[in-house]
């Protein structure tokens, strides 16, 4: 199979950065977004990479939008996204701190954050917007990045970005003091901690984000033992010099549900002045002391399946954004490509571990972790593919990404294996 387009409707089509094939390798999930900035898509939508069907999976009502699906790692698949607020007015309408998570089945939508905005607040509970919620490679739980209205309308300088994690322990109900509150499927509590002015020189964050799940039963430690649930993220630090350096960071994870619901040094739900806290014995650790990753292309850091290596983008000495990689226990970054130019997009992991797929030099790009030899799958074109989403499918033969065609961003794979 060389390079096929999948849609052809005049309008856009938006994948996400990871998650959008269904288990069986045989549908792609999107949203029809006209921009990756412009949050107005109505519909929650799949096509057949075989036949083109497209099927809508959910329509928002009533004012909302919908957008930024993920799918299940398992069958029948979920489909989770975000949700915009219904009746949206001057007070409340869509914006980071201003929505939620949805898991579709049949059609139906079910709030997988609950939210609660009136003191005192609810264990379980966000108090605000989560987004990109992503599913673990086993499916029974979900990462997320995190925005506060509590603090945001306290002062916005305070609304920090956080990762949170959602997990299946119990529903949250809140009592309904607000309009805008409402009971979520899972409980959520937030993992990441932030501070509104780090130290410079320090290990202090004022911005977590572009997280994703260390392998595909955690990772082993150095001491030999395994820790079966991490999320790596991205963490703006300041240098001593006061310049942000984005770093890697990691929190290890509780194995028992239970014990998301233990608070720790701070109320899990949060307080009028402060953010909801991470769980009791969940740390968050710095792995990179670097120059800083590469924040454009935008991407997302994504570990190999076996939980051994997290990649990541950051230019070399020239000023090419290189691929590299470093071990969840630390040590330095080592650079896996050689490019004469940078890459281009956000990536993926084969699933067998072996290799990574991106946008380089106009084409999609598949780059043999070990050796770091990248090979064109695409041929160059004028206009690069999109940068927003390279993503290999679960049976491992072809790779999902966007193009825009005639004005429109339509969707494409390729097979993982064909040279261009």
């Amino acid at each position: 199979m060389s390079e096929k387009q999948l849609t052809f409707a005049q309008r856009h089509h938006q994948l996400t950065n990871i998650n959008v094939w269904t288990a069986d390798s045989q549908w792609l999930a999107f949203d029809v977004r006209p921009s990756g900035a412009s949050f107005t898509s109505l519909t929650i939508e799949r096509v057949n990479v075989a036949s083109g069907a497209v099927e809508v999976l959910y329509q928002a009502r009533d004012g909302a939008h919908v957008g930024v699906v993920t799918v299940s790692p398992d069958l029948p698949p979920r489909y989770v996204c975000i949700h915009g607020p219904e009746h949206p007015d001057a007070h409340w309408h869509y914006d980071f701190h201003h929505r939620r998570g949805v898991i579709v089945q049949q059609g139906n939508a079910e709030n997988l954050d609950a939210c609660d905005i009136t003191a005192p607040y609810t264990p379980g509970a966000l108090r605000g917007g989560s987004h990109v919620h992503v599913f673990s490679p086993d499916g029974s739980r979900l990462s997320f990045t995190y925005n506060d209205h509590v603090m945001h309308e306290k002062d916005a300088r305070e609304d920090l970005r956080n990762v949170g994690v959602a997990v299946p322990l119990h529903p949250v109900c809140p009592p309904k003091q607000h309009p805008r509150e409402y009971d979520g499927s899972h409980y959520c509590v937030l993992v990441s901690q932030t501070t509104r002015d780090p130290q410079p020189g320090s290990d202090q964050i004022d911005r977590a984000y572009e997280e994703g799940w260390i392998g595909d039963r955690g990772y082993q430690k150095e001491d030999g033992s395994w820790q079966r649930w991490a999320l790596a993220f991205i963490g703006d630090t300041r240098a001593a010099n006061g310049d942000k350096v984005p770093e890697v960071f990691i929190v290890d994870l509780p194995e028992a549900l239970s014990d998301y619901a233990k608070p720790g040094a701070s109320p899990l739900q949060g307080t009028e002045d402060k953010l909801p806290a991470p769980p009791a014995g969940v740390q968050q650790r710095r792995i990179t002391h670097s120059k800083g990753l590469a924040l454009q292309p935008r991407h997302w850091l994504r570990a190999s399946p076996d939980g051994s290596t997290i990649a990541l983008l950051m230019a070399d000495e020239q000023g090419v954004v290189q691929l590299w990689r470093v071990s969840p226990n630390g040590g330095s970054p080592r650079q896996i490509t050689r490019l004469s130019s940078s890459i281009q997009s956000a990536f993926s992991w084969q699933p067998s571990g072996e290799a990574i797929a991106f946008i380089c030099d106009n084409s999609v790009m598949r780059c043999d972790v070990t050796t770091g030899h990248v090979t064109r799958l695409t041929k160059r074109s004028e206009q690069p593919p999109s940068g927003d989403a390279v993503v290999w499918s679960p049976d491992g033969k072809q790779i999902a990404y966007m193009r825009e065609i005639e004005g429109w961003r339509q969707l494409f794979c390729v097979s993982a294996t064909s040279k261009a």
